[in-house]
């Protein structure tokens, strides 16, 4: 359970922003918003293996145009 304490003399409108705020992030790092949206609709589990495989081959197709991105970058640098 995630907490963010208030102390009984930070009552005040900016420290309760402040605390919104940091809980937010909390919020977000642990990743606990996108864990209730995955959540939200049951998928099947071969259609779940299918989502998998696709995602795997988006990010395959964006590593190596982001390898060819730095490649280019470095012979740049090179010849200048």
């Amino acid at each position: 359970m995630i907490t963010i304490k208030i102390g009984h003399k930070d009552s005040d409108q900016r420290n309760i922003i402040k605390a919104l705020q940091k809980l937010k992030q909390v919020v977000s790092r642990e990743g606990t918003l996108n864990e209730v949206k995955k959540r939200r609709y049951f998928v099947k589990p071969s259609m779940a293996k299918r989502l998998k495989k696709e995602e795997a081959e988006r990010q395959r197709i964006k590593d190596f145009r982001k390898d060819i991105k730095q490649v280019e970058r470095l012979e740049q640098q090179m010849w200048g």
